[in-house]
């Protein structure tokens, strides 16, 4: 702790310089400039510069704000910063949603519905929607983003309301602008109250959006419906003010407090849309089919914004079953946001999680296949098993995370994944919160500041067996599948980790060996000799060494002519495309060459085994060991020892 008139050290120093220095760039970059006018100065002014950039509805605000953060992927593809760093496994849902505010922006029907946002619980819909919101607000203070808003009105309305309805094909004509929009009733009171009708002298004003400002955002969350009021939405007679103006009909005697007022320009979030009483739905889809509301004492009230909804599948199952509600779902655009199926980006929402906890979670070791099995899990329980359980349920995780598996190569992976992906896959299993529940349960428990995936693992049973919600039969299921985890994942990573710590230059050997067996491979299917590079003597291809190879990965004696020719046409493949053919381009050959190389350093492992006293050279074999694995691999000391004793338990066993 550094206490006042301490010297900082060097390296806090400077990291306090630069934080600083950031937060002073931020300010220059947000200073958007305030604008403030008449309506006449505005139009002189604002308007001819960028006609278009003002008469933006909603939804086309959203989508430049989307587009604004978009950057060339190549192959014509296109990412978003927007969702890069937060949303992680669920881009099928988040091009559903950029394709809607496109579809809507250009003017299509999808403008006139309700998006609806559908998936389990912990899916990341909420955060979907925050990073929308968290957009608008930044993007709200770009040049680009400028807004403007007639002065005081508590709906922020568009300026453009003020332009006659006589004066409107003029201005299509001369700007190729629609106006939509009427001058709300708080306005239209003022404006014959104040400026006595002269719409020119009318105020005008640039505004920003933010939720906590209710300017742009508005959000609706709901509560018991028996005493849920409209009000909430549309807000009702102050009647603090109804002695002042004499009259509950006077706009300036409504209370303009209501969510649907704060969402004007920008967007309403609803959540958990579908447990609201039927005649708020009834009302926001009028507002996003026409643009208006109606309260009473006051005509139609326009208001342009998009309304983003969310809800759970039990909702919406409850709401499916009753028949008076296809009405309401013809209205609705809804799109899926299932769980991910990936175990790898899986991995990536627990870092995230892990980063923003508390420094006592986030300082706590974790060995490197923590997170990933973890997530081998919780895919497991999402994905639907086929007639060979275990061995089909290993088969789609792999597919899911792009991995090549047997019988498919990485380019067809794609292909495959979509076409054996179950319909229910993804929207019911193990939430991403359930995991870090469990990961903090461990770290809890531990006394130390490191955690192996052993660990981990038995916390994930312990906190399937004492969750109270999960019956029996599903409970017997997740830990098998934790089983699986181990058997299956687990077992093959750490095996690879400690493999490879076993050598010296493990990459180097490893690709020599794959090039030693190409060599003979070609030349026995070449059925040709193969020359000695120091003695220049010719002699038949090692059909023993193969084998030696081959057998690690259980290539019958039958089997063993294909599997040859399609390494070679996978090599040739690589050799056309310029590309170099290593471990990584064949995942069998891959694990056959570390089995092949690890029975050369089985002796170590058998050492660190079977002594019970290592003498000086055994411990210095095995601190190689783990210091490689520290030092390379991503193990602290304490998960080293682990993987290395855990391995040769593994070891004990074959």
């Amino acid at each position: 702790m550094t206490l006042p008139g301490d010297a900082l050290e060097p390296q806090q120093s400077d990291q306090q310089g630069n934080f600083l220095d950031s937060l002073a760039l931020f300010t220059r970059q947000h200073r958007a400039g305030h604008w403030s006018g008449t309506f006449s100065e505005f139009m002189e002014k604002v308007w001819p510069a960028s006609p278009h950039q003002v008469g933006r509805s909603s939804h086309q605000y959203v989508w430049d704000m989307i587009r604004s953060t978009c950057v060339d992927a190549g192959e014509g593809k296109f990412r978003c910063r927007l969702f890069d760093d937060d949303l992680f496994g669920i881009d099928e849902a988040i091009v559903r949603v950029v394709d809607y505010f496109k579809a809507a922006a250009a003017g299509s029907e999808v403008g006139r519905r309700l998006l609806l946002l559908l998936g389990p619980p912990s899916g990341g819909k909420s955060s979907l929607v925050i990073l929308l919101k968290r957009g608008l607000e930044e993007y709200s203070h770009t040049d680009d983003g400028a807004l403007y808003a007639i002065g005081g009105c508590p709906v922020h309305e568009s300026p453009l309301h003020l332009v006659p309805h006589t004066m409107r094909a003029s201005c299509r004509n001369t700007y190729g602008i629609d106006i939509a929009g009427e001058v709300c009733p708080h306005c239209r009171a003022r404006l014959e109250d104040q400026f006595g009708g002269d719409f020119m002298q009318m105020p005008v004003e640039r505004f920003f959006i933010s939720e906590s400002g209710r300017s742009g955002i508005g959000t609706y969350a709901p509560h018991d419906p028996t005493t849920a009021d409209l009000a909430d939405l549309v807000g009702s007679v102050d009647l603090s003010k109804v002695a002042q103006y004499g009259d509950e009909g006077d706009p300036r005697a409504w209370s303009w407090s209501g969510a649907v007022y704060a969402a004007s320009r920008g967007v309403l979030e609803m959540i958990e849309i579908l447990k609201v009483k039927r005649e708020f739905l009834y009302l926001l889809l009028t507002l996003t089919q026409e643009k208006n509301v109606k309260v009473s004492r006051f005509p139609l009230i326009y208001l342009d914004e998009t309304i983003l909804a969310h809800t759970n599948l039990a909702e919406f199952r409850k709401f499916l079953q009753e028949s008076e509600n296809e009405a309401l779902l013809d209205r609705m655009v809804i799109v899926q946001v299932p769980y991910t199926l990936n175990y790898k980006e899986e991995a990536r929402i627990y870092k995230k999680l892990i980063s923003s906890a508390a420094p006592a979670f986030r300082d706590v070791h974790l060995d490197p296949h923590v997170l990933h099995a973890a997530a081998v899990f919780a895919i497991l329980s999402r994905i639907q098993d086929g007639e060979d359980k275990e061995v089909e349920l290993v088969r789609k995780v792999r597919i899911h995370a792009d991995e090549e598996v047997d019988g498919v190569n990485r380019t067809d992976v794609r292909r495959v994944k979509e076409k054996e992906k179950a319909p229910e896959e993804g929207l019911a299993g193990v939430s991403p919160r359930f995991v870090i529940n469990a990961l903090s349960n461990a770290i809890i428990q531990s006394n130390q500041q490191s955690l192996s995936t052993m660990d981990v693992l038995l916390a994930l049973k312990d906190g399937i067996e004492s969750d109270a919600r999960i019956d029996a039969k599903k409970k017997r299921r997740w830990v098998d599948y934790l089983v699986l985890t181990r058997k299956d994942f687990y077992n093959r990573w750490v095996k690879e980790d400690v493999h490879r710590a076993l050598f010296v230059s493990f990459e180097q050997e490893a690709q020599d060996l794959l090039n030693k067996y190409l060599d003979e491979v070609e030349a026995m299917l070449d059925n040709r000799q193969i020359k000695d590079p120091i003695t220049s003597e010719e002699r038949r291809p090692d059909e023993r060494f193969l084998r030696a190879v081959e057998e690690k990965i259980h290539i019958s004696e039958s089997g063993k002519q294909s599997f040859r020719q399609e390494v070679v046409r996978k090599a040739m493949g690589a050799y056309k495309r310029g590309v170099r053919f290593g471990l990584e381009s064949h995942m069998q050959l891959n694990d056959a060459v570390q089995q092949y190389l690890f029975e050369q350093r089985r002796d170590v492992l058998r050492l660190v085994s079977s002594a019970k006293r290592p003498d000086e050279e055994i411990r210095t074999k095995i601190s190689a060991v783990e210091k490689r694995l520290v030092d390379e691999y991503g193990y602290d000391s304490h998960s080293a020892r682990e993987a290395l004793n855990y391995v040769t338990t593994l070891l004990a066993q074959e």
